[in-house]
């Protein structure tokens, strides 16, 4: 159900894009979230609870795992699980700032099938299934390969901390997006040459973005070398890091075991 999948997602995308520009720089409520896990916005809560709606009305036998609802366990027994991040890059749409995201993904036994990112502001959707090529705007994107020494990542500032490179800081250029899902998309269309965080990462931050950069060539990988597993009860990766492979095993090679 791969293709109709996808269709349901990217006419939610849609949707929450629909609903993003209503709130985009008209002074949406916003207040921060419990135990330092960042801000949320009035917008956020109506994108999720529409998401809701229209997605598990229309897929009533997936689970459900989503930023901005409360998690349940009941999402480990289905086959199929919904992963949704209403609005990635949350701090970028309170500050009136283009590149926040809608990101929505499907899992399958731990495995991502299906996945949309749309950035509404830019007009830009980023798709792919497990069976097809990474398109942008319906046009297919492929990662780029250069060496170490030439390359553009994004990634936060504290990931370049040296004490998280025993084999020693990498030689690259850095540069920062706000939002996960937009990294991972930014990589796929080569627009840069990889991405990393080394933090735990929440897996609605990534889900979609992750089989995006692997559907256009990317080598994909938590931390440590691993494939990433999602619907995890703890719902968090160790990390991640997508890049052409000549780059990735490059990354990998500096960083522990």
């Amino acid at each position: 159900m791969p293709a109709s999948d996808l269709s349901l997602l990217i006419d939610a995308a849609h949707a929450s894009g629909a609903i993003a520009r209503r709130y985009w720089k008209n002074s949406p409520d916003f207040w921060d979230k419990l135990d330092g896990a960042g801000p949320v916005t009035e917008a956020d809560l109506e994108i999720d609870r529409m998401l809701t709606a229209e997605l598990r009305g229309a897929r009533p036998d997936y689970g459900w795992l989503s930023e901005e609802t409360e998690d349940d366990a009941q999402r480990l027994s289905h086959e199929k699980v919904f992963i949704i991040d209403p609005i990635d890059g949350t701090r970028a749409f309170i500050a009136g700032e283009r590149n926040f995201s809608h990101s929505l993904a499907i899992a399958e036994n731990g495995r991502i099938t299906t996945a949309a990112v749309f950035l509404p502001m830019l007009d830009k959707l980023y798709v792919a299934t497990s069976g097809s090529h990474a398109l942008l705007n319906d046009r297919p994107i492929t990662v780029s390969s250069v060496a170490i020494e030439k390359a553009n990542l994004l990634a936060a500032k504290p990931n370049f901390e040296p004490q998280h490179w025993p084999g020693g800081v990498p030689p690259v250029k850095r540069h920062f997006r706000s939002s996960l899902a937009y990294r991972l998309c930014l990589v796929a269309e080569g627009a840069f040459d990889g991405m990393l965080t080394l933090r735990d990462t929440w897996e609605w931050d990534v889900a979609a973005g992750s089989l995006i950069a692997a559907q256009a060539g990317a080598t994909v990988s938590d931390t440590h070398g691993g494939k990433p597993a999602y619907n995890n009860a703890r719902p968090m990766l160790k990390g991640m890091i997508a890049a052409g492979p000549g780059l990735h095993s490059g990354l990998r090679a500096r960083l522990p075991d």
